[in-house]
Formats: C-alpha cells, structure tokens, sequence
C-alpha cells in the first residue's frame, strides 16, 4: 500500500469533544446506551443538567423512532444492570407515546417500586401528556394491584410529589378485597378501617405518640421502615438503636454518619453489630452495593473500627466477579475534568480490577503524562483510592506511548476516563502505533464514566469495548469480552422481554 493510500484511507475524527479536541462518533445505539447509564440528569464538569436533559430527549426520541425494539431493551438493561433510574424512566415515557405494545412489555421491569412510579408520572405531566392515556394506565393499574401496605407506609408521600394516592386518583384501579380497598382509601387521604392495616396503625399512632418509650413501641409493633420513622419523627439515639437491625445493608451504608453524630456507635455492642452487618459477605452480594458507595461513607466517618470494617467491605464486594486473565493495563484518567463522582469511581474500579488480576498488570495515573500508581495488593482499595487526586489536562495517549516506549506487551488495556483530551496526541493514534510495534492483538477497553459525546476510538474498531458507567457487572464484562465475548449493544439486544 502506498504511503498517500495509507494516509488518506485512515479513519479520521469526525466530531469535537466538550474541550474541542477532535473526536469520533459512535453508534447511535452506543450514543444511547452512554445516556442511560452515565447521564443522571445532574451537573458535570462540562455541561449543566438542563443541557444534558434536551440532549438526552433527542436520543430518546431518535432511538424511538430509528430501532424502538433496541430501545425497550436498553430501558430494560439500563434499570436493571446499570442500575439507574431517571433515564430509563424517561425513555420509557417517550416509548409509551411511539410504542405502545413496547411499553406494555417492559413497563413492569422498568418501574420497579412506587417512587419509580411517582418519578415516571411526574416525567409524563412534566412532558405536557398529562395521565398518558389508557396505555399508560393499563399498566399503571397493573402495578397497583400489587402494592403492599409495608408499601404503603414507605412510599405514600403526600404533599412530596406524585404520590401512590395520586397514582391511584389517576388510574383508579378496583380493589380486589376489603383489605386492599382500605389500604386504597389510605393512600387516597380518606377515612380507612386501620384494623385492616396493622402496619399504617402503627404509623399513624407513631405520629400521636408524645413520648420516647411510646414510639419505641410503635416502631417496633408495626415494624416501620427507617425511612418511615425518620420522616414521622425526629430520631433520638434509642430510637435510631431500635432501627439499626432493619435497616437493610445499603440504608445502614447511607446512615453511618447519622449513627456516629447520634453517638449510637459509642456503644460497642452497637458497633460491633454494625460493623458486622458491614462485612457480612452473604448480605453484601446480595445487596448489589456498587462499590464507590463505601468509599463516600469512608470519607464521612472517623471511627477507626467502622473504618476497618468499609475497607473489608469494599473488598467483599469483588470477591464473586471473575479474574482477569493476561497481563493488562490498567490507565485512570485523573485530570481536573474527573473530580468529584468520577474519580471516586474510576480509583475504587482501577484498584479492585488490579487486584483481581492478582498483580499481573500495571496500574498507570495520567493526565498529560502517565505515572505508574504504585498500587498495593495487601492495602485496602479504599485506603489507596482515598490518596488519588485530580490535577492538570488531559492525554489520552500518554499512557500508551510510555506503554510503548517501555515495550511493555500487554493482553488489554482498560482505560478509565471521561474522554476529555485536550492536550497531546489521541489515544487512537498511540493504540495504533502501540498495535503496529508490539502486539496487534492487543484490546482496548474504554470505560467511559461521563455522558458526554465525542468517542476517543472510531466504531470501526473491531479490537475496542466501549463500557458506559459503573456497575457490579463491568468487570464480568470486561473479563468475557477478553475471552471473545460480545459488546454491550449485542448484550442488550440478546435480552428477552418477552418473558
């Protein structure tokens, strides 16, 4: 081939990220799938959260139109491995308006609890559709024949939005037996027989009760959630003492800090049986606690032994996913663009997939120039994430020239980043060069924590994943795909919703 053919045939950057540095487009499924799981709809380092929203609708709207099938199954995904709840919500606004059938099929797997529901009617009168017609109540009815009084107590909310009252003003389903029609006319504002509905008893004389023994006792009779008691009542440190065994593993994570303030956690029996529900592994995975969220509650307590006990935890929560295998590189953007959310999730990612590639792999931070980590395998992960720092611009590349210049043969490079270049070469032209001089089968793994546009690598690329956001399953997924397994588009469009 000549050196002209070879030049000008190169795929070339066709778009400009948030910084003006050239970039590549994606799919528009892949563009689809980077809003679900990274766009929360809330202020990043380049872009406010109104600017996010109308981006956001007209790729709802353009994946409604253009592959609506894909789009049912991205929701679908997005809310139940991604773990996110906003976008698909308003994705499945927007479907129900293109695809009727579509909606029927997935609303149910979508709108999980009642404050989905509460979010996702607020979404339709926000959008100007009012109650969504019969489509939409169908399915709403569908979810209120199974609201339970626990249900009932948790999510009612009156006067805080769209409550399950005005779900049911609105689609006005037919009760099914006394019990379910007093619990209706609860939720509705209205006069109930409360012998039905132990639980909302309990409440609702947990309300009168003037004394602490009093609501002790209620609290404990009807076995009211955390989030029920607290909003009822100011929590005094017996009250948040009777909680702490019901609070389930991730509202007990949330409310460490509460617990140290109230000085429960002065009490070593309460400590120790804090400390172990923390680091109970069997409740730990069933609980799906993505793992940045210990390093949040790391940074907010002081008690050394509740500290220890975050660390352990952290740890626990890697301990079912799968190794890594070969030698890989692992690059943690740290430029100024990644403060805040990204970075702590970027560090507790890089540092857990360090270890379970049980040290065979490099650990590089880069900003306009890469260094290596110095990472631990004996350290806790949140200890070394709780030392990283953001600072300066953003090379992509640089960590693959040093990759380069070093001749340091890897199997993948997994590269954490917001993709924000604006300084140096792109990492597409180092993974070129990289490719070309050391080992052409290496692959990239690009883990894109930010919701912005503009790609670092062309869709043409057959050797790189893209993986948007952080959930439990990316490093499964880049464990499989290391092994000749599927992108996250082909994932999502293998989903059954059918069924």
């Amino acid at each position: 081939m000549s050196f002209a053919k070879k030049l000008f045939s190169a795929v070339r950057p066709t778009t400009l990220n948030q910084d003006g540095y050239p970039a590549y487009e994606r799919s528009p499924e892949e563009r689809y799938v980077q809003t679900l799981v990274t766009n929360t709809m809330g202020n990043t380092f380049y872009a406010d959260g109104q600017s996010l929203l109308i981006e956001a609708e007209a790729l709802h709207r353009e994946m409604a139109q253009r592959d609506p099938q894909f789009m049912a199954k991205a929701l679908v995904y997005a809310r139940g491995e991604g773990y996110m709840r906003l976008q698909p919500l308003y994705g499945l606004a927007i479907l129900s308006a293109y695809r009727p059938d579509l909606f029927a099929k997935i609303f149910l797997k979508v709108v999980q609890i009642p404050s989905d529901l509460s979010d996702f009617l607020t979404i339709l009168q926000g959008m100007g559709r009012g109650e969504g017609g019969r489509a939409v109540k169908r399915q709403v009815n569908r979810f209120l024949a199974g609201v339970s009084e626990y249900w009932a107590v948790k999510y009612n909310g009156r006067g805080r939005g769209y409550s399950l009252g005005d779900a049911i003003a609105t689609a006005h389903p037919k009760p099914t037996d006394l019990k379910q029609q007093a619990l209706y006319r609860y939720l509705r504002g209205q006069e109930a027989n409360l012998s039905l509905l132990p639980q909302v008893h309990a409440l609702e004389q947990l309300k009168q009760a003037t004394t602490e023994a009093e609501r002790l006792y209620w609290i404990e009779t009807g076995k009211l959630p955390h989030e029920v008691v607290t909003g009822a009542v100011k929590p005094t440190k017996a009250i948040w003492e009777a909680l702490i065994a019901q609070l389930p593993t991730f509202a007990l994570l949330r409310h460490l800090n509460a617990l140290e303030r109230a000085g429960v956690l002065e009490d070593r029996h309460n400590l120790q049986a804090v400390t172990d529900r923390l680091t109970d592994r069997r409740a730990l995975a069933k609980a799906r606690i993505l793992p940045f969220r210990f390093a949040k509650a790391f940074r907010q307590v002081e008690n050394p032994v509740l500290r220890d006990a975050l660390r352990d935890a952290a740890e626990y929560t890697f301990e079912h996913l799968p190794d890594l295998e070969g030698r890989t590189a692992i690059f943690l953007d740290i430029s100024g663009s990644m403060t805040g959310d990204y970075l702590q999730i970027g560090s507790v990612f890089a540092l857990a997939l360090y270890k379970k590639t049980e040290g065979d792999s490099l650990f590089w931070l880069f900003d306009t120039v890469a260094e290596d980590a110095k990472p631990s395998r004996r350290d806790s992960i949140l200890s070394q994430a709780e030392r990283i720092r953001t600072r300066g611009g953003t090379d992509t590349g640089a960590p693959v020239r040093k990759l380069l210049a070093k001749r340091h043969k890897v199997e993948q490079i997994v590269i954490i980043t917001d993709e924000q270049q604006n300084a140096g070469s792109p990492f597409y032209e180092a993974l070129a060069q990289y490719r070309a001089k050391v080992h052409p089968g290496v692959k990239a793994f690009i883990v894109d924590v930010s919701p912005y546009r503009g790609a670092m690598v062309p869709q043409q690329d057959p050797g790189t994943f893209y993986i948007y956001g952080w959930s439990d399953t990316v490093l499964s997924y880049i464990a499989q795909s290391a092994k000749g397994y599927t992108t996250v588009v082909e994932r999502i469009e293998a989903i059954d919703i059918d069924n």
